[in-house]
């Protein structure tokens, strides 16, 4: 029986309010616009931070702010992180026909997520989404930017970059699909060590490298590593938008946590 997916970290990651969360949001994308140098025409994939708005909502912002420029033409999200609270084998779709924030219901591909339940690396549970943040946090910039979309909701458990990207290939991503990975970066270093691993990170990302993010380098590290091998198989090219940290959104400086936000573009759209 199809239900909701309730919002459970509203309050906490970011406003319950409606319209300051919506004002949030538009703050958030209309500040990461001016941080694009160049425009995108077929944005393929991004990755973009999960913490509390107060940290990391910038950083995401630079993100939705280059998916805001197509946003005509996009109705469907592969919204893939880690999982954070509960342990399981594989890759869990959620089993829930909407998700709900408090700019209203996202609705969940259910023809592809039919189709996902034949992989067997893939299988619906419901416990790991209820109270996961790592997709959540994503939806009202998405709600805030898209007229009528649907997500492929994936979290990630004990699985492998192999079967993170077999999971992009069957869904067979086209033109109105962009792959959304949700990681923050380097957790509780001190500023100086996290903008030095979050710069090896990136330098990787950028390379299309998976076997060279380091294994602290990122808390969503399999779908990155999945994304990166799906990436070079599709001849994306990638580049960072924005990195920042914890820290510089006035966090301690001795326990950061590092974010960045990325571009998956196929070849020679950039202009």
């Amino acid at each position: 029986m199809s239900h909701t997916r309730e919002a459970a970290v509203a309050g906490y990651f970011y406003p319950t309010a409606e319209d300051e969360l919506k004002r949030a949001v538009r703050d958030y994308i209309q500040a990461g616009a001016a941080r694009l140098e160049h425009r995108t025409d077929q944005l393929a994939a991004v990755i973009a931070p999960h913490a509390g708005y107060s940290y990391s909502g910038k950083v995401a912002g630079t993100a939705y702010a280059a998916l805001k420029q197509i946003a005509d033409r996009i109705s469907r999200l592969i919204l893939i992180g880690p999982a954070h609270r509960v342990a399981f084998e594989g890759i869990a779709l959620s089993g829930a026909s909407t998700f709900k924030t408090p700019l209203g219901m996202v609705s969940t591909d259910r023809r592809a997520i039919t189709q996902l339940e034949s992989l067997r690396c893939v299988s619906v549970l419901d416990e790991p989404h209820r109270n996961e943040h790592a997709l959540e946090v994503h939806l009202p910039f998405l709600q805030e930017i898209l007229a009528d979309f649907s997500i492929v909701p994936l979290l990630v458990g004990q699985a492998d970059a192999h079967q993170v990207a077999t999971v992009f290939e069957a869904l067979q991503p086209d033109e109105r699909t962009i792959i959304i990975v949700s990681s923050d970066l380097s957790h509780y270093l001190s500023d100086q060590q996290a903008r030095e691993l979050d710069a090896i990170t990136s330098s990787a990302i950028e390379e299309l490298a998976p076997q060279k993010i380091p294994e602290s380098g990122a808390c969503g590290l399999i779908p990155i590593r999945g994304l990166l091998l799906y990436s070079k198989r599709r001849g994306f090219s990638c580049r960072t938008v924005h990195l920042a940290n914890s820290a510089e959104a006035g966090g301690e400086t001795e326990r950061v946590v590092g974010y960045g936000a990325y571009l998956f573009e196929k070849r020679g759209t950039v202009h």
